[in-house]
């Protein structure tokens, strides 16, 4: 079995317009880097073309009224969504609902074990996007729908989602605050500008209370405090948890280049996240593992790090020259705080 690679060039049909950050080369970047690797001609990854969410598919995540109203939007030739930055044209829902397939196809791929493990290059992203509203460039919540295809179809108990974005998953953290089937845990900037959610006091509510865990680093957090957040936050809860298969919202746009995120990662801390959440799907679920991009703006970057992520996927050797980051002290500090303060909350739910 190799990693399967979900991708389309229809994912280029949705366009927010010139000078918008989530640019269709976005994808075109990640592809031009990969086609430089031998991961393709050695046989460890192969591209596959995804097939279209059904309504039925859309409807596990989303109200109808919303997907109506989206897809009348659609019709009627776009516009702007939400707060002005989801931007939407005539081709977005269907490509929207493109994502939504690759994710889906994806997830019965490795759970059917006809995939070792596999990445869906999408477009457009969907972590911001909640039951009934666009949010942040985001229109469907494809890792949402994937986790409750998993759930409800494929009758899987424990769901682990694990968002590395440098924005909080609001989308995401809403449609499974109250469930406690879906261990939903977002390491990411301070959330306080947008989108407003993923304080470290989130923490679920009701059967869910305990399987919400944000992390909110300071902006400019470096490579080596964000893994020890990874290492003594995520990794030992999502061991507890003890998950039947791992989605991963990877967002790359909290590399130190990016023009949207506010954090001070490099392709080689990206590289390191990605080794560690490989190992861990080993050991936790026979490596039943799903990744699906979500944001990622830095066009220099992008294609180096979601080419290294892929790799580490496929078990294969990727060399991406980058400058490590090291963090200011007064930052490092604050961010060791608020992994303290994330220790003592989650301490009343799993053992840390």
């Amino acid at each position: 079995m190799n990693t399967a690679v979900y991708y389309s060039s229809k994912f280029l049909e949705h366009d927010p317009g010139p000078d918008h950050p989530e640019t269709p080369s976005r994808l075109t970047r990640i592809l031009n880097e990969l086609s430089r690797t031998n991961l393709f001609l050695s046989g460890k990854c192969t591209y596959v073309e995804p097939t279209p969410a059904e309504r039925n598919d859309l409807e596990l995540a989303h109200e109808p009224d919303y997907i109506d109203l989206l897809q009348k939007a659609c019709r009627a030739g776009g516009g702007v969504l939400d707060l002005g930055d989801t931007i939407i044209n005539q081709k977005s829902c269907e490509v929207a609902a493109l994502a939504v397939g690759a994710v889906k196809d994806a997830v019965n791929a490795v759970f059917q074990k006809k995939a070792k493990n596999a990445f869906a290059l999408v477009r457009p992203p969907g972590h911001h996007a909640g039951a009934y509203y666009a949010m942040g460039f985001c229109l469907y919540n494809n890792v949402a729908v994937a986790a409750l295809h998993l759930l409800k179809r494929l009758k899987c108990n424990r769901i682990l989602i694990l968002d590395i974005d440098a924005h909080h998953g609001n989308g995401t953290q809403e449609i499974f605050y109250g469930n406690n089937k879906v261990l939903y845990i977002s390491i990411h900037e301070d959330p306080a500008g947008f989108p407003g959610t993923g304080f470290l006091d989130e923490i679920g509510e009701a059967e869910g209370i305990g399987y919400t865990v944000n992390v909110p680093l300071p902006f400019k957090t470096d490579d080596v405090t964000y893994q020890k957040a990874l290492d003594e936050i995520a990794i030992p809860i999502a061991t507890q948890f003890k998950p039947e298969f791992i989605l991963v919202s990877a967002g790359f746009d909290g590399h130190y280049s990016d023009p949207v995120g506010a954090l001070s990662l490099s392709t080689n801390g990206y590289e390191e996240t990605f080794r560690k959440i490989v190992k861990l799907a080993a050991q936790l679920c026979e490596g039943k593992l799903v990744a699906t991009l979500e944001g990622g703006y830095s066009i220099n970057f992008l294609g180096k790090m979601a080419s290294s992520a892929i790799a580490q996927m496929a078990h294969a050797s990727y060399r991406a020259r980058d400058t490590r980051t090291i963090g200011n002290p007064r930052t490092v500090r604050r961010a060791e705080q608020v992994i303290n303060d994330v220790r003592r909350i989650q301490s009343a739910y799993w053992n840390l």
